[in-house]
């Protein structure tokens, strides 16, 4: 791995999040991959927001601004830029890319410092579920400032196409990138599977869904489609993940006879396992700004089929090259797709040939293309 000097060209990453969306998952892959190549990488923190590392690798410094709000931080973020005037500053979602905007123009680094604003979301989709004034200024924020910042990137083209024509900035302006989603390893080995009797040999195939279970990821979609695959053959279903929407899930299971085949097993952290040794990985959200959980499943190898949601599966997919799409709630078509997988699943060489963009080091490749930084900081000039 390189080891960052003194002289390395830094970037700053400022972010404040839930501490577990795709945005912390992607950052905690990103800040080491990028030091590894030399840089100089600096977490810009607001207290008690995500991101977290693990740990904190050679080469990347977390600074804590010292403010527990966005807006809070602006002063801070001022000072740091003044002070360090690092040659990208990169932020993400909203909030924090008008922050971002703000305090570069008041700082008065813009001639040295680029400006990355990073959206991971269906901003349409996203926006219908909040309120008037919030989907006002986001929408005019994205319009008018966002046009400022240097490059505008997304997780996807689905995006960048939705985040145009819902906002009105310029298409040319937004570059969809790869997100650093999955590590090399996972192409490598297959991690063993779960301490469960359900993944014992012989036992019936297992159905695995992945994800919050919250009205988003519409779990019961995918219980309904599993009630109908279970007349016909033995499968079961597992679903990992917590949420507030459990004990309306398991009622549904009740109400249609399959809670002997369904179990709800919670957050696990050897999430991998349980998407190594699925039969079939199923993704049922009614929007995404990617599908983390798609590519990580695909990258293990594993045969999957998913909802034709705004906005990632499709691209991920192949446009089902390399899994079947099934329309939104669909529960009928879902049942088909995920029969037909199982009775002829797609190799898995297929599977994780899916998933290569999204290669930490190789998506590291695409984020700093969009930085107009070179690979390795050793080749800055």
């Amino acid at each position: 791995m390189t080891v960052t000097g003194p002289a390395a060209p830094r970037i700053a990453l400022f972010m404040s999040t839930s501490g577990h969306s795709g945005v912390d998952r992607a950052i905690r892959h990103l800040a080491p991959a990028l030091a590894g190549r030399g840089y100089a990488v600096d977490l810009l923190k607001v207290r008690r927001h995500g991101p977290e590392l693990a740990e904190i690798p050679p080469g990347v410094r977390v600074i804590d601004l010292g403010a527990s709000s966005t807006y809070g931080a602006l002063p801070a973020l001022i000072r740091y830029l003044r002070r360090e005037r690092p040659a990208v500053l990169l932020s993400d979602k909203d909030r924090v890319n008008r922050t971002a905007l703000l305090a570069r123009w008041l700082s008065g680094v813009s001639q040295r410092t680029r400006l990355v604003l990073s959206s991971g979301t269906t901003i349409s989709v996203d926006l219908a579920h909040r309120g008037a004034f919030e989907r006002w200024i986001q929408r005019w924020s994205m319009g008018n400032l966002y046009p400022l910042a240097d490059q505008v990137i997304v997780t996807c083209k689905a995006v960048a196409a939705d985040m145009a024509a819902y906002t009105g900035l310029a298409r040319a302006r937004i570059r969809a990138v790869f997100s650093p989603v999955v590590p090399a390893s996972l192409f490598e080995s297959r991690p063993p599977p779960p301490d469960h009797p359900w993944f014992a040999p012989g036992a019936p195939p297992v159905l695995v869904g992945v994800g919050e279970l919250a009205p988003r990821k519409d779990f019961p979609t995918l219980i309904r489609a599993f009630a109908q695959l279970r007349r016909g053959r033995e499968l079961r279903l597992m679903i990992v993940g917590k949420g507030r929407d459990h004990l309306r899930l398991q009622t549904l299971c009740d109400e249609l006879g399959v809670s002997g085949d369904v179990e709800f097993v919670g957050f696990r952290r050897d999430v991998y396992a349980f998407m190594a040794h699925a039969a079939v990985f199923a993704m049922t959200s009614r929007w995404e700004g990617l599908g983390f959980v798609l590519i990580e499943a695909l990258a293990c190898g594993t045969p999957c089929v998913a909802v034709d949601c705004p906005s990632g599966p499709a691209e991920v997919l192949g446009q089902g090259r390399y899994g079947q799409l099934v329309p939104i709630g669909d529960a009928g078509r879902l049942a088909a797709a995920i029969g037909a997988t199982l009775d002829d699943p797609p190799s898995p060489e297929q599977c994780r040939a899916a998933a290569k963009p999204y290669e930490i080091e190789q998506a590291t490749n695409d984020y700093l293309r969009a930085m107009n930084l070179p690979a390795f900081a050793t080749e800055v000039r």
